[in-house]
């Protein structure tokens, strides 16, 4: 374990980047309230558009995602509703976006420094490259959880120095399940407002969702823990 020392030299080596990870949990929540507040008083703004309108408002969504902006649940619910299926690709590859865009900041406010401090220590360095190995899973878990927060997620695996193209399609491929899902409901339904407050009540939406959070905590506890046995191993095989 870190001693109080190294632990008071770690938080404040990282300050910047723990303020970055607090502010990309608490901000979604204010700006998505906000929103649903103005598509409450403008709710023909996203109706009928155009192709062109429709890059305009990906290229939108994948910045406010990266940002903490705009929750990836509230972007799909919303572009259910107004965009149709037409627009569901479009959505998937905004993820994909938000998440590069995300994963570039957050090395640019980091600079390494916090992998630079784990790797310090010789168990936590065997760690991160254990973990780094299983990237693929690791990500693809941390996307498919309805209750990991996306942008945070996205400072959080940018730190562990992921692979981009694999931290790219990974994200993708796990937001699949969810993104499907609110995009549907959101297709499903008929006012806009009553669906932000209750996008999922029948049991069914809530059996999925369980379903998922489950099969997230599983999956990422199995990743830490083979990853953890492999570093130990390696730390032991080298003293």
């Amino acid at each position: 374990m870190l001693k109080l020392s190294m632990l008071r030299t770690f938080i404040r080596e990282n300050a910047s980047s723990f303020v970055s990870m607090l502010l990309l949990v608490a901000v979604p929540l204010v700006v998505s309230s906000t929103a649903a507040v103005f598509l409450y008083q403008y709710q023909d703004l996203l109706r009928d558009l155009s192709w062109p309108q429709m890059l305009l408002y990906f290229v939108v969504i994948s910045v406010t995602m990266s940002l903490a902006l705009t929750p990836t649940t509230f972007v799909a619910l919303v572009s259910g509703f107004y965009l149709g299926w037409p627009g569901f690709a479009g959505v998937v590859v905004s993820y994909g976006i938000a998440s590069l865009i995300g994963y570039t900041l957050a090395r640019l406010i980091d600079h390494g420094k916090m992998m630079n401090f784990l790797n310090r220590f010789e168990k936590t360095k065997y760690l991160m490259q254990e973990l780094r190995d299983q990237s693929w899973s690791l990500i693809f878990l941390t996307r498919i959880s309805p209750v990991l927060p996306f942008a945070l997620m996205n400072f959080v695996l940018s730190l562990l120095q992921v692979d981009k193209v694999r931290f790219f399609i990974a994200s993708m491929v796990g937001m699949l399940p969810r993104t499907l899902f609110f995009y549907w409901v959101g297709t499903q339904a008929s006012d806009v407002i009553k669906l932000l407050q209750d996008p999922g009540s029948n049991k069914g939406s809530q059996l999925l969702m369980i379903s998922l959070i489950i099969i997230s905590i599983g999956g990422l506890y199995f990743v830490f823990d083979q990853a953890l046995k492999k570093a130990l191993r390696k730390a032991t095989a080298k003293n």
